[in-house]
């Protein structure tokens, strides 16, 4: 079978998990009413089940469970709400982080039952209110009658002035006119009083005065202390108003127009006495407020305080009930209502271990009936689960990331923790910058557990948190290629001794340096042939090349351009074999012969000959003159070149054999003549092979898939001719059994019947009707094995071969084409290493080299001012946008250039009912 077809799964072969995603299997979970609940919280503190919904067409309103899970998120809400007013009241809550047991369904009653706070704060609520309303009144009862004290003495005028228009001069003028003492001149006037918002006072002015028509009286007083709202408890600005008005018909529409602008009215008195009375009586009712505000706050207090204990572990209480019920859900429930069914997959592994978890959950429920887990065959894909620590987890989100593995394919997650920090590293390679990530990563690792504790919700913080492994290998191979380009912030570090020396005397030096300034800017260029010593550099890049200006960048950019070239092709040929190791896993002798045969044959002709070559000119190629494979070489200035080379060879042109002419004398383009005898021979055949493997990758698996399915219909169309002659003639065979077969059995039984006769036949017939029996037992028919896939990936239905030959055609096209960009796209390794380089210099030649030009006191300013810039813009601009840069390309190479070549990433994730993750989304959830 293919890729995407499901392996049975006793012919899964045994391999290590972390290579491939564990083996999962289908199984039939049967649990007891009773039992059900404890079962699935056992599971779910185990975290290795993944149910199914088997109700996928019940919303979620109409399901068994849904009043229980209603419950639970009313108690959350509760819950949450208390947390919140903890929070406000500046308690600080007890958080120790314990994982209690999933509870009984029964201790959800004594969580319901915890209602104290809601009553306590109704009170209080009820109190805040009254208190509001009762210094509200004291204040009106204090304006109004400073009011009426001030219209005894006239000085109520200008006020009344404030609103007076032409129109409306009776009621003022009434008012002027009246001169009596106190508020007698009000007498014939009827007044309410009351409070409104201090913002909307203007427009109730003037809708006041509008809709009376001028025939009322406002006087408005502010109070100068911040009232708190009586409805929603917030702090207000608000004012006192008396208004006068004469008749009942203004009295409505002073009230209406009061109830419109959420004005409070509140009574009274006419007098000043009785005034008097109700304002001592207020300050009385307030004063007792205040003390039994005191004390319902005080409790108020004790309880929060005792909450703020509790309410962390009643939270994730309430979360694993409401969990279980919602998994509950999920179970078919069988007609007797007794049994719950649910269908899970789970991983072959830890079968065990659920059936454990199983058999406690059927013990504490106290159930005699016990739990049962049956395995079930299925030809459905499964879910994919590849077991994570700490470690990998972070290579495997990199994995996850481009798409989730087919079932039991391949895992590149193992051989990512290697090449992924290298690839980096070859683009970042630079042992202080390593350092620098090296120990950023280390303390995020000894630290991990504080750093964890903290909950730091900063997203860029928790994404570097979160790849410290990544991070830190990333540092331990960058310092490995920085070492070996000896490359430490732009400078080379003399370890071993260079292999080489000065060769230019003395004199010619001295020369230009005494020619003045022009002159001393001359390149001089080292022969390697008089200052080569012939032995390399132990281990890395000779530190003599980071002296040389004119050239060092040719040699290093020559250098790093190869080892691109072979570090890709090798990862391109490792991927490729990867993808025979699944084809061999899903036994799919099709794609080994017609795609991964020919893949590698097409690779090497071209690619892995191309490696070759370029080890050859590093190994043969040196500066000294002399014979390579049977042919005289001049000199470096002969050394093949490699491209124009490649080029040649794809163009099949004629080109000179070895580097000299009959004479000794070297051909004008030397390093275009080839430079191993037959290599013109050889190379026409590595392109011709390279180019014969193409049609068979686009049709060769085509058309053997054509093939078996024409034989296969072939086949059922001669068995079925086969069986129609049979059927034709069993039924003419009938016709003389239809005839006489009856006839001649009845004359039979009536012969034995009448010899029989005297006998008398007392036994009777009994016939038990097995329809109408209640107790029959029904079983689900057995799943057969489905036959092996054909390789095509479309099932077992009938074969779409204009399906099959886009899908090879692509793949064909991806594969032929992708190896030449492919291998260009490798060398972004070069470009970002040089990059990395050249940024490293310039900080250096810019900004630091700078502090060494001056002396004494400014030197000492200046090298401590420009070293923190040059740290700074080191740290921000080389380490993080630099190491972000090369982080994403080493992403891509992974994904598209490595995982195209072997990795479906066509499955879907397995998704365990576990308590741990359902509790950490709801934190995160919180802190965001």
């Amino acid at each position: 079978s293919t890729m995407g077809d499901y392996v049975t799964p006793g012919e899964e072969p045994p391999q290590p998990g972390i290579y491939r995603s564990e083996q999962m299997c289908l199984a039939q979970l049967y649990l007891q009413s009773d039992a059900s609940y404890q079962c699935v919280a056992e599971l779910g503190e185990l975290g290795l089940v993944q149910f199914r919904d088997l109700n996928p067409d019940v919303s979620a309103f109409q399901r068994k469970y849904v009043n229980e899970v209603r419950r639970c998120d009313e108690m959350e809400r509760k819950l949450r709400f208390l947390e919140h007013e903890i929070r406000k009241d500046q308690i600080p809550m007890l958080d120790t982080g314990e994982n209690p047991d999933a509870p009984l369904p029964r201790e959800m009653i004594d969580l319901e039952a915890k209602n104290e706070l809601r009553e306590v704060n109704k009170n209080e609520e009820t109190l805040k209110k009254n208190f509001s309303e009762l210094t509200e009144l004291k204040h009106i009862l204090r304006k109004t009658q400073t009011f009426f004290e001030e219209a005894g003495t006239g000085e109520i005028l200008p006020a009344a002035a404030a609103i007076e228009t032409e129109e409306g001069l009776e009621l003022t003028q009434h008012i002027a006119a009246g001169g009596a003492p106190g508020g007698a001149m009000f007498a014939n006037f009827g007044f309410v009083a009351g409070v409104i918002q201090r913002e909307r006072l203007p427009a109730f002015e003037r809708l006041l005065w509008r809709a009376c028509r001028g025939n009322v009286f406002l006087r408005t007083s502010e109070i100068d202390d911040v009232l708190n709202d009586t409805v929603t408890g917030d702090p207000v600005n608000k004012c006192v108003f008396i208004i006068f008005f004469q008749g009942d018909q203004l009295k409505t529409k002073v009230k209406k127009i009061c109830e419109g602008f959420r004005a409070t009215l509140y009574p009274c008195p006419d007098t000043p006495q009785e005034r008097r009375e109700m304002s001592i009586g207020v300050m009385t009712r307030i004063e007792d407020l205040k003390t039994v505000l005191g004390q319902t706050q005080d409790h108020r207090h004790r309880v929060l305080v005792a909450a703020s204990k509790n309410v962390r572990m009643w939270l994730t209480k309430v979360r694993k009930i409401k969990s279980i019920y919602h998994t509950l859900n999920l179970f078919n429930i069988d007609v007797t209502q007794k049994c719950l069914i649910a269908e899970v997959w789970c991983p072959v592994a830890e079968l065990e271990r659920i059936k454990m978890a199983l058999k406690r959950g059927t013990d504490e429920s106290g159930s005699q009936v016990p739990s049962i887990l049956n395995r079930m065959d299925t030809h459905e894909a499964p879910p994919t689960y590849n077991k994570t620590n700490k470690f990998t987890k972070g290579f495997q989100n990199i994995v996850d990331a481009y798409g989730i593995a087919t079932y039991r394919e391949i895992n590149p997650a193992p051989y990512t923790m290697v090449s992924f920090p290298f690839l980096f590293a070859v683009m970042f390679g630079d042992m202080g910058h390593g350092v620098i990530m090296f120990l950023a990563a280390l303390f995020f690792i000894l630290k991990e557990k504080q750093l964890e504790a903290a909950r730091i919700k900063d997203e860029i913080f928790q994404t570097f948190f979160g790849g410290r492994y990544v991070i830190f290998l990333m540092g331990v191979f960058s310092i490995y290629t920085g070492f070996m380009y000896n490359d430490v912030f732009s400078k080379s570090i003399n370890a071993f001794g260079s292999s080489w020396s000065n060769s230019i005397d003395h004199t010619t030096i001295d020369a230009l340096l005494d020619g003045g300034e022009k002159s001393s800017e001359t390149q001089l260029i080292l022969v390697p042939e008089l200052a080569y010593d012939g032995s390399p550099y132990p281990i890395g890049v000779d530190p003599v090349w980071n002296l040389a200006e004119g050239n060092k960048l040719s040699f290093l950019n020559s250098m790093k351009m190869k080892m691109s070239v072979l570090f890709g092709i090798a990862q391109m040929t490792f991927g490729v074999l990867l993808s025979y190791q699944n084809f061999t896993y899903f036994k799919s002798d099709l794609d080994i012969k017609y795609m991964f045969i020919p893949q590698m044959i097409f690779l090497s002709s071209i690619f892995i000959y191309l490696c070759i070559q370029i080890l050859a000119k590093w190994l043969f190629f040196g500066a000294t003159a002399g014979s390579v494979l049977g042919y005289t070489y001049p000199g470096t200035n002969c050394a093949p070149s490699l491209l124009i080379g490649l080029i040649n060879m794809f163009m099949m042109k004629g080109r000179n054999a070895g580097f000299v002419d009959e004479r000794g004398d070297p051909y004008p383009q030397c390093w275009l003549s080839t430079w191993y005898p037959g290599q013109s021979f050889f190379e026409t055949i590595f392109v011709l092979v390279a180019i014969a493997c193409v049609p068979v990758m686009l049709f060769g698996k085509p058309y053997f898939l054509w093939k078996e399915e024409k034989d296969r219909r072939e086949g059922g169309h001669r068995q079925l001719g086969t069986i129609e002659t049979v059927l034709v003639i069993f039924a003419l065979a009938q016709v003389p059994i239809m005839l006489f077969a009856k006839p001649y059995f009845m004359y039979h039984r009536e012969k034995r019947q009448a010899r029989y006769s005297n006998l008398e036949e007392t036994n009777q017939s009994v016939r038990a009707d097995i329809a109408q029996d209640d107790a029959e037992v029904v079983h689900a028919p057995e799943q057969t094995p489905k036959p092996a896939g054909h390789g095509h990936g479309h099932g077992d239905g009938p074969l779409d071969m204009g399906d099959v030959m886009v899908y090879q055609a692509i793949h064909t096209i991806e594969f032929v084409l992708g190896c030449v960009s492919h291998t260009a796209s490798y060398l972004r390794l070069w470009a970002l290493s040089l990059a990395h380089a050249q940024l490293s210099d310039v900080l250096w030649t810019m900004v630091f080299r700078n502090a060494f030009v001056l002396d004494g006191y400014a030197g000492a300013v200046a090298t401590y001012v420009l070293f923190f810039i040059f740290g700074s813009l080191s740290v921000f601009i080389l380490v993080l946008m630099e190491g972000l840069s090369a982080f994403l390309h080493a992403l891509r190479l992974h994904w598209v250039e490595f995982q195209s070549k072997f990795y479906g990433g066509l499955g879907y994730q397995f998704s365990p009912f576990s308590f741990e993750t359902i509790l950490a989304e709801e934190r995160q959830n919180e802190e965001n």
